[in-house]
């Protein structure tokens, strides 16, 4: 396929309000997309429309807030949508939630809220959005999944279970959409600095000690700055990659996962405390 062209078209993008999401949509303005945002935070992504609108006076852009756990109500948000915006090129499905918690630590019910929000959402959103895609032949589907979409630790049951099902869905449908000119990528962020850890939620059988240190050692993992990993997830689409890892973070459990598809783990737990003794030796 030929590189996407971002500019003549309207790009939606999911979890537009913080983070990847934020940052993605100024890159996709910078470059002459309009813009239509998605967050259930009113604030800050009037925020973000709002400097949007200054920085880029020639862009249209819109936000619509929206709780994308309310599956059910994606069909009322997306008519919307359309109704204001009818040609809809890329799809960005950045919006997703945090969950730690060993699987007899996490009720159904918390299980559900991740799955429906990282994966039944962006299906939803595809299945809504692909027949406008289909329509302008060289639009592009975006799904961003996780380092946790790659590898699946332990605590990680949940958030694991919905990333590697959007990844799954995610390859399916660019080896189907690609014979009919629609692109699609998925994504595989590492650590990035996000408010992802801060949002995130704990199972409700985790004991408080152990929430809490849960929670200090992801946010202690998120360094990798958010606007590069913008602009790298915004080259990708470009150049139609099928994926696109983002940090080290990302790059080297994939391999490891690669050498050693049933040992990976222990291979990182070895490596691990090797890795903090030359941090504190350096």
């Amino acid at each position: 396929m030929d590189n996407y062209r971002f500019s003549g078209g309207t790009a939606v993008v999911t979890g537009a309000a913080s983070g990847i999401g934020e940052h993605l949509a100024h890159g996709l303005a910078a470059r002459g997309s309009d813009l239509v945002l998605v967050d259930r935070d009113a604030d800050r992504l009037k925020s973000v429309v709002e400097a949007i609108g200054r920085r880029r006076p020639g862009v249209a852009v819109a936000g619509v807030v929206a709780d994308l756990s309310d599956v059910s109500g994606l069909a009322d948000v997306v008519s919307g949508i359309l109704a204001d915006h009818p040609r809809i090129t890329l799809l960005v499905n950045n919006a997703g939630v945090a969950l730690g918690g060993e699987f007899d630590q996490v009720s159904a019910e918390e299980f559900d809220w991740v799955m429906d929000v990282n994966f039944r959402a962006p299906v939803a959103l595809t299945r809504l959005f692909l027949p406008r895609l289909l329509a302008s032949p060289g639009s592009h589907v975006v799904n961003v999944s996780s380092l946790f979409g790659l590898i699946a630790p332990p605590g990680q049951a949940a958030y694991s279970s919905s990333k590697f099902a959007l990844r799954g869905f995610s390859e399916a449908l660019r080896h189907e959409l690609a014979p009919r000119g629609v692109g699609v990528t998925t994504v595989h962020p590492g650590g990035i600095r996000t408010r992802i850890a801060e949002s995130a939620r704990v199972g409700s059988g985790v004991p408080a000690d152990q929430a809490a240190q849960g929670k200090d050692g992801f946010a202690k993992l998120l360094s990798y700055p958010a606007d590069k990993a913008a602009e790298q997830i915004l080259a990708g689409v470009e150049k139609r990659k099928g994926r696109v890892l983002i940090a080290f973070s990302a790059v080297a459990p994939d391999v490891l996962a690669r050498l050693f598809p049933t040992r990976y783990m222990a291979v990182l737990n070895f490596l691990r405390p090797a890795a903090a003794r030359n941090a504190s030796s350096g």
